[in-house]
């Protein structure tokens, strides 16, 4: 590696939802001295997917649905993203509503590549006669008053709204995780740190030691990252933002290992059967890493 590449700061994209800044509090510090340098950009999840198609930005934290079309330049890493049980997006409605009430009906998602919205199609292809009406993109911050105002007849959710919605006063039609996990048995893929493979082997593989690192750093001391979480977290309640870290931060994030790269092939073959997304090369939907 030049003295060039060590001293320029590598551009990284990731949210300010509370999972990503408690894991990435440690590099994005300074605190990890073998660490490569970095420049932090917040960007929601429809932006940053949009900058992976179009090849902007070193390393991004992007939606596994959006892998088919970015996987030729990007390459997957194996740790720092969220893959998980019982974290899957929910869909919401203003009043009590069943699965067929759907039907021609328009649903707020948070983007169009989004693994909550490919879920949300799975999930509409079995359970909602004929298909929704119109699909309307919003950020994710703006759908639930979007459905309490009855802008939309429903939004799909995904971050900490899953422990905020009741506080609009709406109302839990599905849970896309239990749909997942109940119809394949895996964890639910969502959102995955991918980095320029131009970058080579060995930068590749020294960001996945500085995720990593940053991961475990994050773990031995959890209360490091609180004042950095709270001031990016849109949901400011310190209770909501821990219970998002619990549940998005987990094993998966230090290392995806074979469950997590068999969850994300089942979940991109299967969108890939329903034409929703572009078949993976044989190369890549072989057993092992993906777009290793």
């Amino acid at each position: 590696m030049t003295a060039e590449a060590v001293a320029t700061p590598l551009g990284i994209a990731y949210s300010p939802c509370p999972n990503d800044t408690f894991v990435f509090h440690a590099w994005a510090h300074g605190l990890l001295p073998d660490a490569p340098a970095i420049d932090v950009d917040f960007a929601d999840i429809d932006i940053t997917n949009g900058r992976a198609e179009r090849g902007e930005g070193d390393v991004l934290k992007v939606s596994y649905a959006v892998l088919p079309w970015v996987l030729d330049e990007y390459a997957l890493l194996p740790c720092g993203g969220a893959l998980g049980r019982g974290c899957g997006p929910l869909v919401l409605t203003r009043e009590p509503a069943t699965a067929a009430d759907l039907a021609g009906r328009t649903v707020a998602v948070p983007g169009e590549r989004s693994t909550a919205y490919l879920l949300f199609r799975l999930w509409a292809a079995a359970h909602v006669p004929g298909g929704v009406g119109e699909v309307r993109v919003l950020p994710f911050h703006e759908i639930m008053p979007a459905v309490r105002d009855g802008s939309v007849d429903a939004g799909l959710v995904i971050h900490e709204a899953r422990f905020t919605y009741q506080r609009f006063g709406l109302h839990q039609l599905a849970d896309l995780g239990e749909f997942w996990e109940a119809s394949t048995g895996h964890p639910i893929p969502l959102g995955a740190i991918i980095a320029k493979r131009s970058l080579g082997p060995e930068r590749l593989a020294a960001l996945t030691d500085a995720i990593r690192a940053s991961v475990l750093r994050a773990w031995s001391d959890p209360g490091a990252s609180r004042d950095y979480v709270l001031a990016h977290a849109q949901e400011m309640d310190p209770a909501v933002a821990q219970a998002h870290i619990d549940l998005y931060v987990n094993e998966f994030t230090a290392d995806l290992g074979e469950a997590g790269y068999a969850a994300i092939r089942e979940l991109l073959t299967r969108a890939a059967d329903e034409g929703l997304v572009p078949r993976l090369p044989a190369a890549l939907a072989a057993p092992g890493p993906v777009g290793a």
